[in-house]
């Protein structure tokens, strides 16, 4: 029984988010036809909202969800990787979006845009914290 009714709102959530992705998209402003994605969605805000932001807290949003999901389902040990600590799949998360972050940082500050680049490396960065950390 319990086990069914978390399934049902993980579910739940899964659905939510994927609404409140439908809703963000709507929200993109459109001149002639053509969607301006880099475009403010709270034209006069206090706050420069755009796509790609609420894009990557979207997505941040969904992996904390998936990985709740994982850690309940899946139940795991700790394991000790190069670093010579024990971590869990959250932990590897966590040291992956930092480490993100400071590569993005860094591409931006060294190379400048466009950011394409700098998210390719966080890309490999991270299937890299995950298989050896």
């Amino acid at each position: 029984m319990r086990a069914r009714s978390l399934a049902a709102g993980f579910v739940i959530a899964a659905l939510l988010m994927l609404g409140l992705l439908a809703w963000l998209i709507l929200l993109v402003p459109a001149e002639d036809g053509v969607r301006e994605w880099t475009g403010s969605l709270n034209p006069g805000g206090w706050m420069a909202w755009t796509f790609p932001t609420a894009l990557f807290f979207w997505v941040i949003t969904a992996l904390l969800l998936a990985f709740t999901w994982a850690a309940i389902r899946f139940p795991e040990t700790p394991r000790k990787g190069v670093l010579g600590i024990l971590t869990t799949r959250g932990d590897r998360l966590f040291i992956s979006l930092l480490g993100s972050a400071f590569v993005n940082l860094a591409w931006l500050g060294l190379g400048g845009a466009p950011a394409w680049g700098g998210l390719l490396v966080s890309l490999i960065y991270a299937a890299a914290v995950f298989r050896w950390v």
